[in-house]
């Protein structure tokens, strides 16, 4: 039973104790804070970075990202760095996942994006890509692009780039 003195108060050694549990629990609130932080920042900590070059010119290769292929995990960010000049990043209509949302640079100008959803996403140069300026993206582990994935629209330098690239999986 807690003792009190004369008028009534709590005894110094009550108070004492009760001043020392506080200081105990404030310790343990501020540690458990912290820890809930650091796990929550050490997600995107284990999130990797990857830069893409836009090159005039690569090897015997001309107008091409460098490189031309990426396997990335979701989450994970790419940066497209406008390495020469006139050159842009951008997603080729209908060859992204479905629910991923699509991007476009603009000409001359880096552009960093996070890629959650799972997939192929198909990278075009749009000033260069009827000269085959194209990269593919390959987020997470299918190792087969969606049926009728290089079907459609292309020009023919940037489908057999495409191929190309699909075919090292």
């Amino acid at each position: 039973m807690l003792e009190l003195d004369q008028r009534g108060f709590a005894s110094t050694a009550y108070r004492c104790v009760e001043s020392q549990t506080w200081k105990v629990f404030e310790m343990l609130k501020e540690l458990i804070i912290g820890l809930a932080t650091g796990a929550l920042l050490a997600g995107s900590a284990f999130a990797g970075s990857y830069e893409v070059q836009m090159l005039n010119r690569s090897g015997t290769d001309t107008m091409v990202f460098e490189p031309a292929f990426l396997r990335i995990a979701p989450g994970d960010t790419v940066k497209f760095i406008a390495t020469d000049k006139g050159h842009n990043a951008e997603i080729i209509s209908g060859m992204i996942p479905d629910g991923a949302e699509p991007f476009q640079g603009k000409i001359n100008e880096e552009i960093e994006v996070q890629l959650d959803v799972e997939g192929f996403y198909a990278v075009k140069c749009l000033p260069h890509f009827a000269m085959g300026m194209v990269m593919t993206i390959a987020v997470g582990t299918d190792e087969i692009p969606p049926e009728g994935y290089l079907e459609g629209r292309l020009p023919p330098r940037a489908k057999t780039r495409l191929a190309a690239q699909l075919e090292a999986l």
